[in-house]
């Protein structure tokens, strides 16, 4: 059976240097050939995160990591049958290089019955 697999970009502020047309490409062509390999795996693309906000008991505050030394990017929703596998597809996806990685949580639903 399946496991859902919640997938956090993170990298360092900043955000990546600027890249010549030829890294661009390289980085399509990657992404397309991981997408392709793991078409099995992947539930939800994800995309990438804009401003966002944190809700507490006494209000919402902006943020959420303003003191944080990476920033949340992006996001993406898998299914494996192991954690393993789901580390795998993270490893293998254009998210992982240099400055940038992947968070890779199980996504766990109660049984409310």
């Amino acid at each position: 059976m399946s496991k859902t697999y919640l997938c956090i970009q993170r990298s360092a502020p900043g955000g990546s240097p600027g890249l010549s047309p030829a890294q661009m490409e390289a980085i399509y062509s990657k992404f397309h050939n991981w997408k392709e390999k793991f078409q099995d795996n992947i539930v939800d693309l994800g995309g990438m995160l804009g401003d966002g906000r944190v809700v507490r008991e006494e209000g919402a505050t902006d943020g959420p990591f303003v003191e944080s030394k990476e920033v949340i990017g992006g996001y993406m929703i898998i299914k494996a049958e192991t954690m393993e596998k789901a580390v795998q597809v993270a490893h293998e996806s254009p998210g992982v290089h240099a400055g940038s990685s992947v968070e890779v949580r199980e996504i766990v639903i109660p049984d409310h019955d």
